[in-house]
C-alpha cells in the first residue's frame, strides 16, 4: 500500500508551510502540492486552505488529519505483528528529548535494544523538554523522553528511568544582585534578583511556586527553551537560573557556574520514557518499552 499520500499531508498539516512539509518529505513543493490535490479529490472536499504566505487545516482536513494518524499506525500495527510472527520485526521508531538526555540516556537505552533489532531505524528528534509531552499527545513523536508532569496525562504510559534535582545556578563572579543564602531565603534580595528560566514546563512550575512561598514576584530577564541555554547564560553573568541537576553535570559551562544553597529545596522529579498507552501495541514499541523495563536504572543524579 502506498502510504505516501498520508504522510505528505500529516507533515503539511504539522508545519502548515509547503517548502517546509516538502522538506521533511524529501520530495518537491509541486509532487507535495499535486499529492495533496489527489487527496482532495478522492476525498470530494477541501482539505487545506493556502495562499502565497499562509496555510491552514479546514475542518475537514482537522477530521483527516485524526484520520490519517490512526491509520498510519493500524497499518504500522498490522506489519509489525506479520513480522513478528515471522521472527524479525523492522521498521521505525520516533523519539523526541532533549540534547541534554539524547547523551545522558540514550546510548544506555539504545545499545543493546539496536543489537536485539538491527532492522528497526530509530529517528531522534531534539528540542525543548518542555515540548515533549505535547508532541506525544499530538502524535507527532513515537516515544519521548521526559520529566513526569505533576498530573500525568490519562491516556499516557510513563517509566523512569532516572530522578534529578531541581538547582539555582549563579555565577562565579560576585555581583551587587546576588542574594545571601540565608536560611530561610530573605524576600528582599530575591525580589531584585534577574531571573532566567524555562518558558515552561515542570521546572518553572516549581520554580513559580517557590517565588510564591516567599511572596515574591521573581525578577525575570530572560525565558529561555532548553535547559542548556540557562547554563550559558547564568555562566555569563546575566543571571540567576534552575535546571535539572543532570543537565548541569553535562553541561561543558558546568566551571562557570555553581549551585547556591536555598531552603525550601525544589522537589526533584523523574524522568523517563513516556508513550501514549494506544502505541504500546505496536510490536516495535513494545519491544523498546521491554528493553527499557530490563535495564537497572540509574542512582539518582
Amino acid at each position: 500500500m502506498d502510504q505516501r499520500p498520508l504522510r505528505h499531508f500529516l507533515a503539511l498539516a504539522e508545519t502548515l508551510h509547503f517548502g517546509r512539509a516538502s522538506d521533511a518529505c524529501h520530495v518537491s513543493p509541486s509532487t507535495l502540492s499535486r499529492s495533496l490535490r489527489q487527496l482532495e479529490a478522492s476525498l470530494g472536499v477541501r482539505l487545506v486552505e493556502r495562499d502565497n504566505r499562509t496555510a491552514y487545516l479546514t475542518r475537514e482536513g482537522r477530521l483527516f488529519q485524526q484520520y490519517a494518524r490512526e491509520a498510519l499506525e493500524q497499518w504500522a500495527a498490522l506489519r509489525q505483528t506479520l513480522m513478528e510472527e515471522a521472527g524479525e520485526l523492522a521498521g521505525e521508531i520516533s523519539i523526541y528529548c532533549s540534547v541534554t538526555a539524547s547523551y545522558s540516556f540514550l546510548y544506555e537505552l539504545l545499545s543493546e535494544f539496536r543489537l536485539r533489532h538491527p532492522r528497526i531505524e530509530l529517528k531522534l528528534h531534539t528540542g525543548d523538554p518542555a515540548d515533549a509531552i505535547a508532541r506525544i499527545l499530538g502524535g507527532d513523536e513515537d516515544m519521548a523522553i521526559s520529566a513526569r508532569p505533576e498530573t500525568l496525562p490519562a491516556q499516557l504510559a510513563f517509566k523512569p528511568i532516572a530522578t534529578s534535582p531541581l538547582v539555582f545556578i549563579a555565577p562565579h563572579e560576585a555581583a551587587d544582585w546576588l542574594p545571601a543564602e540565608s536560611q530561610p531565603p530573605l524576600a528582599a534580595a530575591w525580589a531584585d534578583t534577574p531571573m532566567i528560566l524555562s518558558e515552561s514546563g515542570l521546572a518553572r512550575e516549581r520554580t513559580d511556586a517557590w517565588f510564591r512561598s516567599l511572596g515574591v514576584k521573581p525578577r525575570i530577564y530572560a525565558q529561555v527553551a532548553g535547559n542548556e541555554a540557562i547554563v550559558s547564560m547564568v555562566g555569563l553573568g546575566f543571571g540567576i537560573g534552575v535546571v535539572p541537576q543532570i543537565v548541569l553535570d553535562n553541561s561543558p559551562l558546568a566551571d562557570r557556574v555553581r549551585t547556591l544553597e536555598v531552603s525550601p529545596r525544589l522537589a526533584p522529579y523523574d524522568v523517563g520514557l513516556c508513550v501514549l498507552e494506544k502505541k504500546l501495541r505496536n510490536p516495535l514499541i513494545r519491544a523498546l518499552w521491554t528493553q527499557v523495563a530490563e535495564t537497572p536504572r540509574p542512582a539518582d543524579a
